[in-house]
């Protein structure tokens, strides 16, 4: 089963916490503080594997979720990191946040592989706050928390040619007779539900990937029929091979059907009219398909080549190879438009574009803060003495909060809310 979209839901792993301990050991007079580290979460991470060809294996989960990093020991012992998840996907396919329909990665590569969700560091244990001046912390941090995201993932077929036309026109023949395809032929009143991927190889020249397009009806682009559905799958070939029926059976007329397509193409997105096209007739070896032919040629430019052949003949087909190989080798990659705005490498990180600090007025007297730093700093805090409040505290007048606060007009003994945490603001 062809399956080329689906939704997804994933969450990297929790970083462990740290510990609070104490060596207390018969031979060891002041052991000090001796509480590990926790180990960091598992990370979330796709890999291409040219072996698949759908996102079938994805379709049914809901969620993708990595294992927490485990707590730290006493005697310093530091957690165990967790294990990463890896998600094989096909070669060609696009992640988004379902949110901002930001790209987070794209992967165009065998084995490739993008970050998708990181994990969460682990927190220190109270050893590594242990200082000159306070030799028995009993300090300690959670382990940071793993991202969750929604996401939505899309698969573009990476072929260097993409045959177009109308259902019925002798697509899927043209790619049985010149690939090892084997995709299903005949004359059905409705057009191919899947695109069909074959590898040219010729002797005398390099191999390269020509996908048969389901058929484009007039309206697809605004989504009509199944055209808009496979219409995205253009975006990535370089050349087109526009295939029109000329034969007198099929009643069609060859000319509206040139540009009839060519309408669909010019309405949608990523420049898909700027692509080198290669007009073919198909069905030369029918009855009145010359008239068509001259017909066809007739209300094109004069310099417009028209290939003229018989896919289930084999009739031409190995001049239109030729020719085809020769416009491919000058033609350039088109870039989606989406990826202008990402940096190509092979490894993706995603960042939150939230506010790092949010200060709300929410009533007469009492503010509210939150933001990604904020959280951040929250979650990892363990706020069960004193000592690790005041530390908490302080940590949010380094980052410039009690500024921030008079900005918004917090006065002396004001209450400020950091979600559960609550205390007045003094204004020194």
């Amino acid at each position: 089963m062809f399956i080329d979209q689906v939704s997804l839901k994933v969450q990297s792993g929790n970083g462990g916490n740290g510990i609070i301990a104490f060596r207390r050991e018969k031979h060891v007079p002041l052991g000090g503080p001796s509480g590990g580290d926790g180990g960091r979460g598992g990370n979330v991470i796709f890999e291409t594997d040219e072996g698949l060809s759908t996102l079938f294996d994805l379709r049914y989960q809901k969620s993708i979720k990595a294992r927490n990093g485990e707590d730290g020991k006493n005697k310093n012992m530091r957690g165990a990191d967790a294990e990463d998840v890896i998600v094989k996907v096909p070669v060609g396919t696009i992640v988004y946040e379902s949110d901002t329909n930001r790209i987070i990665a794209d992967l165009t590569k065998h084995q490739e592989r993008a970050l998708i969700a990181k994990g969460g560091r682990g927190g220190r244990g109270n050893q590594q706050f242990a200082t000159s001046r306070n030799k028995a912390p009993r300090i300690q941090e959670n382990g940071e928390r793993g991202e969750i995201l929604d996401l939505r993932i899309e698969l573009k077929l990476l072929a260097d040619v993409g045959v177009i036309g109308f259902p019925s026109v002798g697509k899927s023949t043209f790619i049985n007779s010149i690939t090892n395809a084997k995709a299903k032929t005949g004359d059905f009143p409705f057009t191919t539900i899947t695109p069909n991927l074959g590898v040219v190889e010729f002797p005398s020249l390099p191999p390269f990937v020509i996908a048969d397009m389901p058929g484009i009806i007039e309206g697809a682009s605004q989504g009509s029929g199944l055209g808009l559905q496979f219409l995205k799958h253009i975006e990535r070939t370089r050349v087109l091979i526009h295939m029109i029926d000329v034969s007198s059976s099929s009643n069609r007329d060859p000319v509206q059907d040139y540009h009839a397509i060519n309408q669909e193409l010019r309405a949608y997105q990523y420049q898909l009219s700027q692509r080198p096209q290669i007009v073919v007739a198909n069905k030369i070896d029918e009855p009145g398909a010359e008239h068509n032919l001259e017909k066809l040629r007739n209300a094109l430019p004069a310099d417009t080549p028209v290939f003229a052949i018989s896919a289930l003949q084999r009739t031409n087909l190995k001049d239109l190879i030729h020719y085809t190989y020769e416009v491919l080798a000058k033609t350039p990659m088109f870039p989606l438009q989406d990826e202008l705005k990402i940096e190509h490498h092979v490894t993706y990180e995603y960042h939150s574009d939230k506010p790092e600090i949010i200060i709300e007025h929410i009533s007469t007297h009492v503010f509210e803060v939150s933001g990604a730093y904020i959280d951040q700093m929250y979650y990892r805090a363990s706020l069960n003495s004193d000592e690790a409040l005041t530390r908490f505290l302080r940590q949010l007048r380094h980052a410039g909060l009690d500024n921030l606060l008079k900005e918004k007009g917090a006065q002396h003994q004001d209450l400020i809310k950091i979600h559960d945490l609550e205390f007045d603001f003094v204004d020194e």
